[in-house]
């Protein structure tokens, strides 16, 4: 009788081998010489500054999106097996999701404040 974790560690050595192959194409392919824009930080579009601390607050407007596209991603995947499990559910159902709705309004409505919704 052979061990049941035999074709988990041929799988986790096929992964290992594959990540490593990856990184040793990726060295011997790829480009020897960088320019500086190969080189030079890029942020959503944004040039960086390097002394934003200092001169000037940084924009996060990029990152109350995302935030927002979290919140409502999390709330969509939570609501979908709530609306096909519902009559199982019962009254147990009904309130897990309003609290899970109470409490993923929370940071709907701290963004909304911060202006994260105001496209200008």
């Amino acid at each position: 009788m052979t061990n049941p974790y035999v074709p988990l560690l041929i799988m986790g050595g096929f992964a290992l081998l594959l990540g490593l192959g990856g990184l040793v194409a990726s060295t011997a392919i790829g480009p020897q010489r960088y320019n500086k824009i190969k080189v030079d930080a890029y942020e959503c579009g944004i040039q960086p500054s390097p002394h934003a601390s200092g001169s000037g607050k940084f924009p996060v407007k990029y990152y109350l999106v995302a935030m927002t596209f979290i919140i409502f991603d999390i709330e969509v995947v939570f609501l979908y097996p709530w609306a096909v499990a519902f009559s199982e559910l019962a009254v147990f159902g009904l309130i897990a999701m309003i609290t899970f709705l109470v409490l993923i309004t929370v940071p709907f409505v701290y963004e909304w404040r911060r202006g994260g919704l105001d496209w200008n």
